[in-house]
């Protein structure tokens, strides 16, 4: 920005700034958002120079208007419609359990029909969390054999989901 600019938009904003600043949080309450208000009507007025050769007060005058416009523009705007500004946040989303009580039903069915030394090694595994060793040391078999009726009783276990309809 050449000086003589910066220069003539200092003098703008030292000449006007405060009263518009006034007006805008007269008509909207909003002391934020007249910032913005102000800051855009400087602009349009430093943009059109036919009114800046005008004396103070018709310039002033002009200002006053365009910033009115400003703040009727915003408040017809659809963003200013669908907004709604509260003290507090809204309250957080809360999931529904029942989802989960079906999902555990459905887990439970399919479970229960899987043969016993599978289901004992499933649940072992993703229920208590319990590693290859340490579901063979608690059920005193081999870990290859811990690992096969993993793999079986998963397998069933899909099958099982699948034709109820749960997963693909």
């Amino acid at each position: 920005m050449p000086k003589d600019d910066a220069a003539r938009l200092g003098a703008l904003y030292d000449a006007h700034a405060a009263p518009i600043w006034r007006y805008v949080v007269h008509l909207t309450g909003d002391r934020a958002g007249a910032d913005d208000v102000v800051q855009e009507t400087l602009l349009r007025a430093w943009r059109t120079p036919r009114i800046l050769a005008d004396d103070p007060e018709s310039t002033r005058s002009w200002m006053y208007t365009v910033a009115r416009h400003l703040v009727v523009d915003e408040v017809r705007s659809a963003h200013h419609r669908r907004e709604i500004t509260t003290d507090e946040p809204p309250e957080s989303a809360v999931r529904d359990a029942t989802d989960a009580i079906f999902d555990a039903i459905l887990i439970e069915e399919a479970l229960s029909a899987l043969s016993e030394a599978h289901r004992e090694v499933v649940v072992r595994a993703y229920y208590r969390g319990l590693t290859v060793s340490e579901i063979s040391d608690e059920l005193t078999i081999p870990e290859g054999t811990v690992k096969s009726r993993l793999h079986y009783g998963l397998r069933a276990l899909r099958l099982g989901l699948q034709e109820k309809g749960v997963t693909r």
